[in-house]
């Protein structure tokens, strides 16, 4: 129901559509993407804001694309709305905190780990990472053996070790309790 209101209402700017499991997702023209998402949460009533999540298409044009996860609460009705749009490597996304207030949080962390910046954001203060770390983790160019760092109180002075490092699952046949990296000693 709320992709054919999307439609109606928007025309062109709504590139296409996926319905999967319940689940509505629309992809979206960026330039109308703050509007539409105004619309979803005003007119539609999707006001809750679950998550804002970006892809990185590295190799491809454009780039980014962004993720706006909605629902909507009222009326006894529960209903999940996905609206994507995509962007060029240099483009800014406009920034939907000022629809929801948890998304400054959002729009952060986006920022700290694929380095798409919002226009709009009053605060783009890393959230995860240290300031002034010069990579963006999450980016499909970041090595997966990580970067040498130079900031010793900070962080590694050498490559950041992964395999059966505290946070790295192993392998293995046993249950998923077990392959939990916090059920295993770590010396």
């Amino acid at each position: 129901m709320s992709i054919a209101t999307l439609q109606e209402k928007f025309g062109e700017a709504i590139l296409s559509t996926v319905e999967f499991r319940g689940e509505e997702t629309a992809i979206v023209e960026k330039a109308k993407a703050h509007e539409i998402l105004q619309f979803c949460r005003d007119e539609l009533g999707y006001d809750y804001l679950i998550d804002i999540s970006s892809l990185d298409h590295f190799g491809e044009e454009p780039r980014w694309e962004m993720v706006y996860e909605l629902y909507t609460l009222g009326n006894g009705q529960y209903h999940h709305l996905r609206i994507k749009c995509k962007a060029a490597e240099n483009e800014k996304i406009d920034s939907v905190s000022d629809l929801w207030a948890t998304a400054e949080w959002h729009e952060r962390e986006v920022y700290d780990m694929m380095g798409i910046e919002f226009e709009g954001l009053a605060d783009h203060r890393r959230i995860l990472m240290w300031e002034g770390y010069p990579f963006f983790p999450l980016r499909k160019d970041f090595p997966l053996a990580g970067r040498p760092s130079e900031m010793p109180d900070v962080a590694f002075t050498e490559r950041a070790p992964l395999a059966g490092g505290p946070f790295v699952t192993s392998p293995t046949s046993a249950s998923t309790v077990h392959r939990e990296p916090r059920s295993r000693e770590i010396d």
